[in-house]
């Protein structure tokens, strides 16, 4: 009942008093607009300055505008020291930020990111690369940080990777072994990525080993598996020997790209050596079946070959590196007259062929087969057994051809005689040949015991010219 009363007496004053009301509606406008301009003139403050505990690159910038920022950015000093962990690896020349007014764009972006309605004192700290490249901290600086880092490394434990290996036949994989040097690649690509501060610390990173159980080891332990499973199959002649890697290789490495290199030959040189001696003919007798049907053992001089098992190794390694599935024998040599093997590749009539000259010191004839047909028969004469220049028993093979030529007889190096002939067939090194002799008249059966020839076949003309068709370079004489 009291407070009608006393709202009724306001209201009766109110209108009894209407300037007093006038003034209270100027009074309260005028606070209203107060506030208004004060929120007005925060709000602008705060649109154009940065909040307390903002920072850029460390730099403080709070309560100032995006100008002043700029302009205490361009004045900030870089001292460009470098740390790895809290250790001080190198410093650098002090520079200054490379900012420009080109930037000025960013940091007002940086501004209106952190912009909030009423002040706050939320620390920030934002990071911003000038728009002109800092050639000192792009590339000087970091050159030197790289040197200062591999200079470092060497007089750091190096890690040690797992090793897979084959040892005595076996593929073994030795442990991994940390170590102390900085994998500089990486701390690299951490300085790019580093804040535009003046201090630089970059988290130490180590080179990583390769570890037993990484896929890597386990590729490499299966490259050398698939490695042992390896044949290749040697040729020599018409016959194809299989050499087996699990059986003949027992040292090797791998590299990292997957390439096996063996050690040593291991067991190859001692395999390719007994093929030689079951394959080759070289200083060994043949077996020699005569134009009588019978079975004689003729020793191989001129003609004949082997295997030159030192050359022929590398290749055979080279061929389980490479995983070549088969090689042929190459390395062939023999008593020619430049070291040159005779008879390789020849396999039928136990090495000989069927195209050869026959020749029989007892029977002083001498037979022509070509293609396994005689086509030719004849006596002949053969060296002076009397003063030991019998002709060479053995199987020996035709040099050369020659027609017409000049014969020459020497003694202690003197020339003794000068013969010539129509057809010249020599069979051995020192000068023992097939030939026509015009002027002997002694064809009998004995003459070579005391009226032979210096060694050579004397072959009577009338038939010498089939004899010199019926033959060719390196084809088999075989003289028993």
């Amino acid at each position: 009942m009291e407070s009608t009363v006393n709202n009724q007496e306001i209201e009766k004053q109110r209108v009894n008093s209407p300037k007093w009301y006038a003034n209270w509606r100027i009074i309260t406008a005028s606070i209203i607009f107060i506030i208004v301009l004060f929120i007005a003139a925060g709000s602008y403050y705060q649109a154009s300055h940065f909040n307390s505990q903002i920072k850029i690159n460390g730099i403080k910038v709070g309560g100032i505008t995006a100008e002043q920022a700029l302009t205490k950015l361009k004045a900030t000093v870089l001292t460009n020291v470098i740390y790895v962990g809290d250790q001080q690896i190198l410093d650098g020349q002090d520079t200054k930020m490379v900012f420009s007014d080109q930037d000025l764009p960013n940091i007002k972006k940086l501004l209106k990111n952190q912009w909030t309605f009423f002040p706050s004192s939320k620390a920030k700290d934002y990071s911003l690369m000038p728009s002109n490249q800092d050639q000192y901290r792009n590339q000087t600086l970091k050159k030197q940080v790289e040197e200062k880092l591999l200079a470092m490394n060497k007089g750091l434990k190096a890690p040690q990777d797992a090793v897979v290996r084959l040892q005595q036949g076996k593929i073994t994989v030795t442990s991994s072994i940390s170590g102390e040097q900085y994998d500089v690649a990486s701390l690299l690509k951490d300085y790019e990525q580093h804040k535009y501060i003046s201090e630089i610390r970059l988290n130490p990173v180590y080179i990583q080993p390769i570890k037993e159980d990484s896929e890597f080891v386990k590729n490499q332990q299966k490259k050398f598996e698939e490695f042992l499973a390896q044949t290749v199959g040697y040729k020599v002649q018409n016959k194809v020997f299989t050499l087996k890697a699990s059986e003949l290789i027992k040292n090797a490495t791998i590299s990292k790209d997957l390439q096996i290199k063996m050690d040593d030959a291991g067991d190859i040189k001692k395999r390719i050596a007994e093929i030689n001696n079951a394959q080759s003919t070289l200083n060994k007798d043949f077996k020699f079946k005569t134009h009588s049907g019978s079975v004689i053992s003729v020793k191989g001089k001129g003609y004949g070959w082997a295997i030159d098992v030192d050359k022929e190794v590398p290749r055979i390694m080279k061929a389980f590196e490479n995983g070549k599935k088969s090689v042929s024998a190459s390395n062939i040599y023999g008593h020619g007259w430049n070291g040159e093997g005779y008879g390789f590749e020849t396999t039928t009539n136990n090495g000989i062929g069927h195209t050869y000259a026959e020749v029989s010191i007892a029977a002083q004839r001498m037979w022509i087969y070509k293609n396994g047909k005689l086509v030719a028969t004849t006596n002949v004469v053969t060296g002076k057994h009397s003063t030991g220049h019998d002709t060479t028993p053995g199987v020996w093979y035709i040099l050369y051809k020659q027609s017409p030529a000049i014969l020459t007889g020497r003694e202690n190096g003197k020339i003794t005689y000068q013969a010539p002939v129509n057809y010249w067939v020599p069979f051995t090194n020192d000068g023992q040949g097939i030939h026509d002799a015009s002027w002997r008249g002694n064809w009998g059966s004995k003459a070579y015991l005391t009226a032979g020839s210096h060694g050579c076949v004397n072959t009577p003309p009338s038939i010498m010219k089939t004899v010199y068709n019926s033959l060719s370079a390196y084809d088999p004489v075989v003289v028993y």
